[in-house]
């Protein structure tokens, strides 16, 4: 049942510049604000967002939680929105040619923060493997032939799934799995040091739109991002969540504490 209190009401004294993931995952949370005078939306991969923020290119930003905290001393959360899962990601994933148990090195794409320490953290928790990672070039089709292991994130893991991979590990299940718990990817931060009270009202308020009307948004934009309609609307409708929760929050906290006993997020 849609909310009663989908209309905006704050009012912005002058445009604010978000700073937005390009994936179909931040549909949702971005529905009706490309038309709205009080914002705009620069859209990017999820690890450029931090730089846009240091350089000033936009006011808030969705940012990989990995950023936020290695930037806790300057950011502070905007808004209750925020993407996550409480299970399978369906767009988090190892591609490995051997046993999860198996893999020592993992190539991973270069889109990606969060997920790289997640991938860590999880075979940590898992399997008791420390994981070395090497970048991938995603631009050179031939780099695959040497490639055990390989993280994508985004609309790449269902539109460009490597070839020849017989095993796959979701780490939104592996982190449920091992924790019990949900994970969030990325929510919206901004400068300590401004008064975010307004934006946070519409980030919100934008959320619930999409929300509410999810099932029409994946059967809009499936074929711009090249997903298959039924696939998107799963995604959006079930697999992901985008209200942070108290249990999400505990995730967070969780997920910081192990990555910083391994080392992994200085």
């Amino acid at each position: 049942m849609k909310s009663q209190s989908l209309t905006l009401t704050a009012t912005l004294p002058t445009a604010r510049t978000l700073g937005i993931v390009s994936y179909l995952n931040a549909r949702p949370l971005q529905d009706g604000l490309a038309s709205d005078h009080r914002v705009i939306l620069k859209p990017a991969v999820p690890a450029e967002l931090i730089g846009m923020i240091d350089r000033g290119e936009c006011d808030v930003a969705l940012l990989p939680v990995v950023d936020y905290w290695r930037n806790r001393d300057r950011l502070a959360n905007v808004s209750d929105a925020c993407i996550a899962s409480d299970g399978e990601t369906m767009t988090v994933r190892v591609f490995s040619k051997r046993p999860a148990e198996a893999i020592t090195r993992l190539h991973v794409d270069g889109d990606s923060h969060t997920s790289v320490a997640l991938a860590q953290v999880v075979w940590r928790q898992l399997y008791q493997q420390r994981l070395e990672v090497v970048p991938w070039n995603r631009h050179d089709p031939g780099s695959l032939d040497d490639v055990d292991a390989l993280l994508l994130i985004g609309d790449k893991v269902v539109t460009s799934a490597p070839i020849g991979f017989g095993f796959e590990v979701d780490l939104g299940a592996a982190w449920k799995y091992a924790t019990g718990l949900p994970f969030v990817f990325a929510a919206w931060y901004g400068s300590k040091d401004a008064n975010h009270d307004e934006l946070a009202t519409l980030l919100s308020l934008a959320r619930d739109r999409g929300e509410a009307d999810a099932d029409r948004i994946a059967r809009e934009w499936a074929p711009v991002h090249g997903w298959p309609a039924t696939m998107a609307v799963q995604y959006l409708t079930k697999s992901l969540k985008f209200r942070m929760t108290d249990r999400m929050r505990e995730g967070m906290d969780r997920f910081f504490s192990l990555g910083m006993e391994y080392g992994l997020l200085s």
